[in-house]
């Protein structure tokens, strides 16, 4: 199974505070791997590294096997990284259409490319609203914004920060649902979340990282079958 995104012997640091440990794992084409762990456990860093806020102090991050380590944020982006961010951080003076529409990006070859149109076709509440300021929106549909921002790209890998977080549980269920649709339609996902539930509905491999190290990397069926490893690491299922 292709890898489309890899991290191998990745170390992150603020300053001289040590974050991210020999961090390994790979992401295969069209799955959804969830990395799970307890607050301050790395998963955002993790994700800052992907992205090229905080390049890697060592190791290396490949994207379909090209490095992507030393590139700028943009760079990366325009390579086929997409970013849903923790907090969502939509662009709050603009309209909900100016959101989508500066985010949009071709790419050759794709076959089913996210527009304007399938974006809202997906979230009906933001095509209601194209109109209005985004900062006036629920924060439901600011994080539907968020994804159909991403999604505007038109990503190869997609990484998702805390979608499901301080959403009412209606609202959980509804990202659930998104996250299961572009998972058929064959979107690579990388999905931080706290909702370990949601995670594993959804998931089809895990990596759990514990004080910055992989302390799992496995099917989502052996995390299931292993209550000791969710108490040990999680701390909650």
């Amino acid at each position: 199974m292709s890898e489309v995104l890899s991290l191998s012997g990745v170390d992150a640091l603020y300053g001289e505070s040590h974050v991210l440990h020999e961090v390994s794992f790979a992401l295969s084409a069209g799955k959804v791997l969830a990395l799970l762990g307890r607050n301050g456990a790395g998963k955002t860093t993790c994700m800052s590294s992907i992205i090229g806020f905080l390049p890697p102090r060592r190791g290396e991050i490949r994207l379909f096997g090209e490095p992507i380590s030393r590139l700028a944020p943009e760079t990366i982006a325009r390579k086929g990284v997409g970013f849903v961010p923790q907090g969502r951080r939509i662009f709050h003076t603009l309209t909900v259409r100016e959101n989508l529409v500066v985010s949009r990006q071709t790419r050759p070859g794709t076959a089913n490319p996210w527009t304007l149109e399938r974006v809202v076709g997906l979230f009906p509440k933001l095509k209601e609203r194209l109109q209005q300021v985004a900062g006036s929106l629920s924060g439901g549909e600011q994080q539907m914004l968020a994804i159909g921002r991403a999604l505007m790209s038109n990503p190869r890998v997609l990484l998702m920060d805390e979608p499901s977080e301080g959403l009412a549980p209606i609202i959980v269920a509804e990202v659930g649902r998104i996250i299961a649709r572009l998972k058929v339609e064959g979107q690579s996902i990388l999905l931080v979340e706290q909702n370990v539930k949601l995670a594993l509905d959804l998931a089809d491999e895990v990596v759990i990282l514990n004080t910055g190290r992989v302390a799992f990397h496995g099917g989502v069926d052996r995390v299931r079958g292993d209550q000791n490893l969710i108490t040990q690491h999680l701390g909650v299922f």
